[in-house]
């Protein structure tokens, strides 16, 4: 658990915010702890995180208000970065130029050299000439800081992220020769139908959305059977509020 002040430095935000923020409904209460402190969990780091998210999606703070408030309130930390990783996955590929000061605030914390090459080794971040400089993929900026406590060895983080990049390629690569087969193909050989223009443009603009979806289902599921049948007999531990995420 944690204080406002504390955070507000893990979110990069100011205490002002998180004020402004909870008095508009984004944020659940705190937790009132010892001496009327308010102490704030994972869940609220988390919502800080897909607000953050939606802000540069370019949505406006009263469709934030809206959008949050159709959210379950049982919602866990986990469920929020599941949710906000779909957010992120439609945002532009960008790169930004930060500083080492600018680093470790976007981080909420302090960063030692081995952490900057781990971070670097999960392609979140890249060195400049400059040491003070560095190039940062605002995309997985988070997911790299949380991955950094994750007590297993950097080189299982990156045979694992060889193992999702690989069937995600191929995962596309097999879907798009599926669309080119049996959509594009049979289209083009019927002329140019306005009625089938008009499907076709419509199938495209939701094509992407549908197939993520159906990817992210299809794999929530797979990996509950695997650790289901990895580990028979067991049932999964029931996490804290402030252990989940």
């Amino acid at each position: 658990m944690m204080t406002v002040d504390e955070l507000a430095a893990r979110a990069g935000v100011t205490v002002r915010t998180i004020r402004f923020y909870s008095t508009r409904g984004l944020l659940p209460p705190p937790q009132i702890g010892p001496r009327r402190v308010g102490r704030y969990g994972d869940e609220h780091l988390s919502r800080l995180a897909l607000i953050e998210e939606l802000q540069s999606q370019g949505m406006t703070l009263a469709a934030i208000e809206r959008y949050v408030q159709r959210l379950p309130e049982e919602l866990s930390a986990h469920d929020l970065a599941i949710h906000r990783a779909l957010v992120a996955s439609w945002m532009p590929d960008t790169v930004d130029e930060v500083t080492r000061e600018q680093l470790e605030r976007r981080c909420g914390r302090a960063l030692a050299e081995a952490d900057v090459d781990r971070l670097a080794a999960m392609s979140v971040l890249e060195r400049t000439g400059d040491a003070d400089r560095f190039l940062v993929d605002p995309g997985l900026l988070r997911l790299g800081v949380r991955l950094l406590d994750v007590p297993i060895a950097q080189e299982s983080i990156e045979a694992a992220r060889r193992v999702v990049l690989g069937h995600a390629r191929e995962v596309a690569r097999e879907l798009s020769q599926l669309f080119r087969d049996e959509v594009w193909e049979p289209y083009r050989d019927t002329g140019p139908d306005p009625d089938q223009v008009e499907a076709m443009k419509s199938l495209s603009a939701h094509m992407q959305p549908l197939v993520v979806q159906a990817l992210l289902t299809a794999f929530q599921r797979s990996l509950r059977d695997e650790l289901r049948d990895a580990f028979p007999g067991e049932r999964a531990p029931r996490l804290t509020s402030g252990e989940r995420g």
